[in-house]
């Protein structure tokens, strides 16, 4: 595709072979928001182009229509790209309106596993972020023991990922959440590097309900 001279400089320089997100992050801090840039350099198809992008589109132009095609772009990509760029929407874009988050909200079901993550690892954070909303724990913990087992290994962590959170900043649920890894075994046997948290349920929360002194 031909590129405005605007993109196909801003192509060249996230192009280079050293290039890291946080070359990203002060390209995007000197642009702001650009929607049109962005979708430019979207359609290149390029990953670090596409990461790019991600920074400067504007989320109140994002509605579900445009998110379907943004979804179905990033299936091009490697299992690991492709969950990288959808986390990256879901951090740069979609928390940052309440138009998105509406949409976020309502992919519980998604027919998208991308989606379906998203839906769950915003779950997750916001518990992780304090931000535990009233009432819907007890719904969204009795949904994740019974799906977990059965969901795609990318919506299983996001699952696994709000359980741990729960367990950790909820202290009602904690035994809960603990007795729900035993079960599933889910990530007990994973090697985790020096000082990293594992992902293993109670092994998860008991680290950081000690860290944190909760």
């Amino acid at each position: 595709m031909t590129l405005s001279s605007q993109s196909a400089n801003i192509y060249r320089q996230v192009s280079a072979p050293c290039t890291q997100l946080g070359d990203l992050r002060k390209i995007a801090k000197v642009i702001k928001k650009d929607h049109a840039l962005g979708m430019e350099l979207w359609h290149t198809g390029e990953y670090m182009s596409r990461q790019m992008a991600l920074l400067i589109m504007d989320p109140k132009l994002l509605n579900q229509a445009v998110i379907d095609t943004l979804d179905k772009d990033m299936q091009q990509h490697t299992d690991a790209e492709q969950l990288q760029l959808a986390d990256w929407l879901m951090a740069n874009q979609l928390t940052k309106h309440k138009q998105t988050i509406a949409l976020l909200q309502s992919w519980r079901d998604s027919p998208s596993v991308l989606q379906r993550r998203l839906f769950w690892y915003y779950q997750g954070r916001l518990r992780w972020t304090g931000q535990v909303p009233p009432g819907d724990t007890e719904k969204l913990l009795t949904l994740i023991e019974a799906r977990i087992e059965k969901e795609q290994p990318a919506v299983q962590w996001a699952m696994n990922f709000t359980a741990a959170q729960i367990g950790i900043f909820q202290q009602e649920y904690r035994q809960r959440c603990i007795e729900l890894g035993e079960r599933t075994g889910l990530y007990k046997d994973r090697k985790v590097a020096k000082n990293c948290t594992p992902d293993y349920l109670p092994e998860w929360i008991a680290m950081q309900v000690a860290k944190l002194k909760l």
